[in-house]
């Protein structure tokens, strides 16, 4: 899967607002930290209902995220020199006041990224969170895709999403590693992403870091879930192939990033307490997710490869590998690990549908034998699996 076509398939497969700012966020290719800051900064002001926005008004909240990232990581991008980035370093040192560091940012902050906000891949989308009125109006005006975004989405996934990026990212800078190097292991105490090598760092929470990537609901029933700990729909961080089947399965850390997903509360307490192996549906889904996270040269790229393979094909027959051997108890026999090689690679789900009695879909109305759990769920399932 391409970049673009990963872009393409992301924003595609269930068109919305925030399937596009997802976007936007997660398949940027990163070379400094300033959309990530601009994100952070759109959705605060979208929250307190502003419309024009002055650059200096935008300068206050962009130069806090930015100097408050620089305390925790020095560097914010891939170039050796930035006169804004020095700015705030002054400023973090007491050595430039709170009105020069607006000024400058004013002036030096802005340069490249609201020119580069919209664009994917070279090419700007056709949805727009804010319009560039700097020229005649000395600032920018969000829209109300903008405010539309705030009312459909949670703001605080979208905040906690931006913010793992972001910690992904100057992992890899602050390491002085390309971000193609940069591998990860997943503390389940702690529930975050900690940097693997000879500096042991959390570098980002593991919901934050998954949940743009689900679009901001359950992997098994679509059901809304949440980043926010303060709410009664959190997500739960749940292994596909259950935690009992051992330390490896399919040849894989069965504790690696690459069987990690986001489930609401009942779908988590369901799967939590079964050694069922997953249904093909589900791996299906978990092998997509994980190419989207692949394609679009997200921080956990190289760990998801080292995890799972070097090429989609390797990456599709190391799940096949992990669902034979849940499928037999942990205990798979070498003929049927051999039939598990020559299957191919599962990138799509099943294909038409009908109605039947006693089994629950998730909103991409493909096939699940997982009883129903959230009431709003449609019961149904494929022809092709009775």
């Amino acid at each position: 899967m391409t970049h673009r076509t990963a872009i393409e398939e992301f924003t595609d497969e269930r068109p919305s607002l925030d399937s596009y700012w997802r976007a936007l966020i997660l398949f940027g290719r990163n070379v400094a930290s300033y959309k990530f800051a601009l994100g952070q900064s759109l959705l605060e002001l979208g929250a307190q209902d502003r419309e024009l926005v002055t650059l200096d008004e935008l300068a206050v909240p962009f130069s806090r995220h930015v100097c408050r990232h620089l305390r925790a990581v020095d560097r914010q991008g891939t170039s050796q020199r930035s006169k804004f980035l020095d700015a705030c370093r002054a400023h973090n040192a007491g050595e430039l006041s709170e009105d020069d560091l607006i000024e400058t940012t004013r002036r030096l902050g802005f340069q490249n990224v609201i020119d580069a906000f919209h664009v994917l891949d070279g090419v700007e989308i056709d949805q727009r969170f804010f319009l560039d009125e700097r020229s005649n109006r000395g600032g920018i005006r969000l829209t109300d895709q903008m405010y539309r975004l705030l009312e459909e989405a949670e703001r605080t996934s979208l905040t906690d999403e931006t913010e793992s990026r972001w910690q992904l990212v100057e992992a890899a800078w602050d390491l002085n590693l390309p971000r193609q190097l940069l591998t990860v292991s997943y503390d389940p105490d702690l529930q975050s992403l900690r940097t693997v090598g000879r500096r042991r760092t959390a570098v980002a929470g593991i919901r934050g870091a998954l949940n743009g990537y689900q679009k901001g609901v359950c992997f098994y029933c679509y059901s809304p879930i949440s980043t926010d700990s303060s709410t009664g729909s959190q997500a739960q961080v749940d292994h596909v192939f259950a935690w009992s089947l051992g330390a490896v399965v399919g040849n894989a850390p069965v504790d690696g990033v690459w069987n990690l997903v986001l489930a609401c509360g009942r779908c988590n307490g369901w799967h939590e307490k079964s050694d069922r192996p997953p249904h093909k549906r589900y791996v299906r889904r978990l092998h997509r997710r994980n190419e989207y996270l692949i394609a679009s040269q997200h921080p956990l790229r190289p760990t998801l490869i080292a995890q799972t393979g070097a090429t989609a094909n390797a990456r599709a027959q190391t799940l096949e590998r992990a669902r034979v051997e849940a499928t037999a108890g942990g205990q798979a026999t070498t003929r049927l690990l051999d039939q598990a090689e020559r299957l191919p690679a599962p990138l799509a789900d099943l294909g038409p549908h009908t109605v039947r009695q006693g089994h629950s879909v998730g909103a991409d109305r493909s096939l699940s034998t997982r009883p129903a759990m959230c009431s709003h769920v449609v019961s149904l399932t494929s022809p092709e699996a009775i």
